[in-house]
């Protein structure tokens, strides 16, 4: 477990390469600066609306059948 070891990590820092022992560290997400937004204006009361209800039909009258 040396400079020589191609598995351990210090074997992977020698020869400058990457793998499970030494895996590489995920680059930071980059930020950027907020910019002040103008203060958006407020809109006017919300309009409600209602929705329209149709009147449910009764089912069909079942009429018996005479017999004859």
């Amino acid at each position: 477990m040396g400079k020589g070891d191609r598995k351990s990590a210090k074997g992977k820092r020698f020869r400058n390469s990457y793998g499970v022992k030494r895996q590489r560290s995920k680059a930071a997400p980059v930020v950027e600066a907020k910019k002040e937004e103008a203060p958006k204006p407020k809109a006017a009361a919300k309009k409600t609306t209602t929705k329209k209800t149709t009147a449910k039909k009764a089912p069909a009258k079942k009429v018996a059948k005479a017999a004859e």
